[in-house]
């Protein structure tokens, strides 16, 4: 489901994206949607940009860290997480050598048939509810 954009900053940063990265990054923003709306404890997901780049913030539950979606420097998408975070990296120990990680702080993506939805649903999850996690600490 195409989720109509709220910001017309936003909208044009995805537009002024070239058509295969465009692509990528609307997948990338359908699922970060997808996942929200499965996760009730998430609460309202606000789309908004954080240093030019569409980011995705859990603003009423404060339930999540800042899920951000562009273009990496070395070609491809890229869904960032937020470095001090172990979000990235828990995804890449869950799913050792499938994915091409940069660091603690981007999965990126080639081409469209590398995102693989099931697999990416874990790390999105996992970004917009990790302080609930940190909470039950």
């Amino acid at each position: 489901m195409i989720r109509p954009f709220e910001d017309e900053k936003v909208k044009a940063v995805y537009d002024g994206f070239p058509p295969d990265i465009r692509e990528m990054t609307l997948t990338l923003r359908d699922l970060i949607f997808s996942v929200a709306w499965d996760t009730p404890q998430v609460g309202r997901v606000e789309e908004t940009l954080k240093w030019g780049q569409p980011s995705y913030l859990t603003p009423d539950t404060k339930a999540g860290s800042t899920l951000r979606i562009g273009m990496a420097k070395q070609g491809g998408a890229a869904l960032f997480a937020h470095c001090a975070t172990g979000i990235i990296s828990t995804y890449a120990s869950t799913f050792p050598d499938t994915d091409l990680i940069e660091g603690n702080r981007a999965v990126i993506f080639t081409s469209a048939d590398k995102i693989v939805p099931m697999r990416l649903r874990l790390l999105i999850y996992h970004g917009l509810t990790y302080h609930l996690k940190e909470r039950q600490r």
